[in-house]
């Protein structure tokens, strides 16, 4: 009985399965791993690794985009909106359907890597080593990331993978220590809104998006930025 401008769905697993059932149900069509939405449902993505910015809009029914997170910032608004409740039928086929057993998935004391304001992320630089990157992370309240090389390596795990074929994120900082840069990782964190980067090569491609960058061995520049940060907040 609704007929809204545009549904918006978080684009992490659960949210693009929801939004791809209900692009099913209601034969709208789908746009995922949104960056931007326009005001005329116009949804802005990243292709070719981040290469290349496209613009689509769906062309039947309600416009389904997920969005993600952190990527859109939210505009407050002084209106205020008036509530309604809305009842959804359950068809008796969908109450046939019955949840054997879950296992939710382990969260430890960091912020989920994909809904962090703050992500320090670590690579081959590391060596294996991520003690720094954590404790620089612990300090900022940030999620721990890391880039493929770094997993494939078996030095962190993969769910904490940034980059094409892991995680895309896109904090309000982020903080790369040991990283090259190779284009997989940086499709997965080149709409961060800033980017620090810490390298001792200097010709490391990363820098070529960072807002900030430190030419330093990570094991150098961390324990320094740690100290400096925890003198800050006293």
């Amino acid at each position: 009985d609704k007929s809204p401008a545009a549904l918006l769905i978080a684009s992490h697993a659960f949210g693009k399965e929801v939004a791809a059932r209900v692009a099913v149900l209601t034969e709208s069509g789908i746009i995922t791993d949104a960056v931007d939405v326009a005001a005329d449902a116009t949804a802005t993505q990243l292709v070719f690794g981040g290469s290349t910015t496209v613009h689509s809009q769906v062309s039947q029914g309600t416009p389904i985009i997920t969005v993600r997170p952190n990527s859109i910032d939210a505009d407050v608004s002084a209106a205020s909106p008036a509530i309604e409740n809305a009842t959804a039928a359950i068809s008796d086929v969908a109450k046939k359907a019955t949840i054997s057993s879950s296992q939710p998935p382990v969260k430890g004391g960091r912020p989920e890597l994909t809904e962090a304001n703050i992500v320090v992320s670590g690579g081959r630089g590391t060596d294996g080593n991520f003690t720094a990157v954590e404790a620089f992370a612990d300090l900022l309240g940030a999620a721990v990331g890391a880039s493929r090389a770094a997993t494939d390596a078996g030095w962190y795990p993969h769910s904490h993978q940034v980059g094409q074929t892991g995680k895309t994120v896109s904090p309000q900082l982020y903080v790369a220590c040991g990283i090259s840069g190779a284009i997989q990782h940086r499709a997965g964190m080149q709409t961060s809104k800033t980017i620090v980067v810490v390298n001792k090569d200097p010709e490391a491609p990363l820098f070529d998006i960072a807002d900030f960058g430190v030419i330093g061995d990570l094991f150098n520049v961390l324990p320094q930025a740690t100290a400096a940060v925890a003198a800050k907040k006293g």
